[in-house]
């Protein structure tokens, strides 16, 4: 949490084939089936009590399945799971991480290569158009703020989710009666404004189905989130239940994807996201999503439109100043990727800049010190990659005409089979991330990661020296067991990481908000290196389309952006993280009384609210509402 070409590998995805293998960790996937948020020794009385459980009778956190017995390991899994979190939840999250994360939104993010480099867009000018495709999910934070402050019907989550899925068919629709084999060759013709005004549509459509992705996807993880934390003995095994279904989603999209865009079948790829985007609509409409209907009779609510629209002003007015900050994270995104890829880059990156400046100041007057400490760090992890991924996309699958003697790849080796490759490698990486590095420190792992992920561009730079060639070895061997294999494997390990620290450092009460937080400005600062990265492509003067292409710059840019600059950062931003094992708590924020006078033991969550259904009779949907919400 999160393909394609847009974020390095080993914190994202850098190359085409990452689709399959890492685009739930675009929206930082958290995958480890170890217990990172709660330690098995801490006391959990108070919550077994409320869910009307003894002491003696709390479920175990649920074990992954083994080898030795995998039938019976499996069954036992899901049904630990299901006593946390419900089957209809349960479903839903798997609904939307198979076949929209890992299916539609995989999809037209695997598309990006293939399709702009058909309309003769550069690499440079397709960077940007990825870092606009993915500025909904640097909108976390907004979506969160407003699904917990703004109850539509009464519910935060379900009518959020609604209207993000009629936008993703709104996208879906609109490239289907846009894009045509026709339509695109008419383009071209007319020359390159254009075509870059024909591309500027498909982007715009992209961009709402990947709305649609971003916002069911936090809505889950605050769902999840806030469960987890009032039965922290389920450990994090519903991340694993998720990262497994956006996997299996992932590996059918990359089968497709490749052979079909190779033909030029762009069209029945469209269809494909069409019916995907579809897929929640009747499990969100069912109340899948476990919660309580919201009242105007609760203390600090307001009617808003006649009754349909109600407004949390008590939880507004008790933490007003996180609410604004958070909610202006979410929405400088899409107005940096606007400017950028509208106006000018170099006034769209000063804008940026100056935004991450406010952000960082404002987290360190308005949240406690131990907080912004840890926020300082995702800040430097987040920029410290400048990617150079769409001109090594470019590269890889260039023409002999553009690059002779060059690998030539194709798009069904480049995205289906990597893709492929790199997914069962994935899934390998949580297997030795569970038995090994979950019982190390957050620092010691991420140092580790960031140490070997820097390391693996080597890859790509004797690839494009041609060395390997050199040593007689192929270079869709090497590029198989090298990217495929060892950058995927690199990306759990940081993946695993990071995302268990984002959600172990939220506050009680202030989960989904504050885990959109964190999310939303990595994934914004992501985004700005991304931003730069485009810019040092278009600067160096590197040629990426044509039959005269010159990428001689890019393997010492690689050097310096992909491996330099982020070891040199990176590596003493892991000491801004407290040293604690990953079962421990990185803040305590009762130690901290950041959040004194919000009622921490309000209303929690028990069993039955759990798995009751959002229909129930209606003096269930009077009764106080089942998640704290921000507040």
């Amino acid at each position: 949490m999160t393909g394609m070409n847009w974020q390095p590998s080993f914190r994202g995805a850098m190359h085409a084939e990452d689709v399959a293998a890492t685009t739930t960790a675009n929206e930082q996937s958290n995958i480890d089936p170890s217990p990172l948020i709660g330690d098995d020794n801490i006391e959990r009385t108070d919550n077994n009590k409320e869910a009307g459980r003894d002491a003696d009778t709390t479920p175990h956190a649920p074990s992954p399945p083994t080898w030795r017995h995998p039938f019976t390991s499996t069954v036992a899994f899901f049904t630990d799971l299901s006593s946390f979190f419900g089957p209809k939840f349960l479903s839903w999250l798997a609904i939307e991480q198979c076949l929209i994360s890992g299916g539609a939104f995989a999809l037209v993010m695997a598309l990006g290569l293939p399709l702009f480099k058909e309309l003769g867009i550069g690499a440079s000018r397709q960077q940007l158009y990825m870092a606009l495709i993915l500025s909904p999910w640097s909108m976390k934070p907004f979506i969160g703020v407003a699904s917990d402050l703004f109850p539509i019907g009464g519910y935060n989550k379900r009518y959020f989710a609604v209207y993000s899925i009629l936008i993703g068919l709104v996208g879906c629709s609109v490239l289907l009666g846009v894009y045509n084999s026709d339509s695109a060759e008419a383009a071209k013709e007319q020359g390159y404004t254009a075509t870059q005004n024909f591309a500027d549509i498909v982007v715009l459509c992209f961009t709402l189905v990947s709305f649609e992705a971003s916002t069911l996807d936090i809505l889950g993880e605050g769902k999840y989130s806030e469960i987890m934390r009032v039965h922290p003995e389920s450990g994090s095994s519903i991340i694993s239940f998720k990262f497994g279904w956006g996997l299996l989603g992932s590996i059918v999209i990359s089968a497709c994807v490749g052979p079909l865009s190779d033909a030029g079948y762009f069209h029945v790829l469209f269809w494909i996201a069409l019916a995907l985007s579809l897929t929640p609509l009747y499990p969100t409409l069912a109340g899948w999503i476990p919660e309580k209907k919201r009242t105007a009779r609760e203390p600090g609510m307001t009617k808003i439109c006649r009754g349909c629209l109600l407004f949390d002003k008590g939880s507004f007015q008790e933490k007003k100043a996180p609410f604004i900050i958070i909610t202006l994270c979410g929405l400088c995104a899409p107005l940096t990727s606007a400017i950028t890829t509208y106006v000018d880059l170099a006034i769209g990156l000063i804008f940026s800049g100056v935004f991450i400046i406010l952000f960082t100041v404002a987290t360190y007057y308005i949240f406690p010190k131990s907080f912004f400490r840890v926020f300082l760090a995702i800040v430097f992890f987040s920029l410290d990659w400048i990617s150079m991924g769409s001109a090594i996309g470019y590269y890889y699958t260039a023409s002999e005409e553009c690059v002779p003697g060059g690998p030539n790849f194709d798009y069904t080796y480049y995205i289906t089979i990597t893709g492929i490759v790199g997914s069962v490698v994935n899934f390998l990486g949580v297997i030795i991330y569970q038995n090994t590095l979950s019982k190390w420190t957050f620092r010691t792992v991420l140092i580790f990661a960031t140490v070997f992920g820097c390391l693996a561009s080597i890859i790509d730079v004797i690839i494009i020296m041609r060395w390997n060639i050199a040593i007689g070895i192929p270079d869709k061997v090497f590029f198989l067991l090298g990217n495929a294999v060892v950058e995927n494997l690199l990306g759990v390990m940081w993946g695993v990481a990071s995302s268990a620290m984002f959600a172990k450092i939220a506050p009680p009460g202030m989960e989904s908000a504050v885990f959109a937080y964190t999310v939303g400005i990595s994934n914004y600062c992501n985004m700005v290196s991304s931003l730069l990265g485009s810019g040092i492509i278009q600067w160096s003067g590197m040629k990426t389309i044509g039959d005269d292409c010159n990428f001689e710059a890019l393997p010492y840019l690689i050097v310096i952006c992909q491996i330099l600059v982020p070891m040199l950062v990176g590596i003493p931003s892991c000491f801004l993280i407290p040293n604690v094992l990953q079962t421990e708590h990185l803040i305590d924020w009762d130690k901290e009384g950041w959040y004194e006078g919000i009622p921490t033991e309000g209303p929690e969550i028990s069993e039955h609210d759990v798995h009751v259904s959002n229909d129930d009779k209606d003096e269930e949907a009077d009764d106080p509402r089942l998640e704290s919400h921000l507040i």
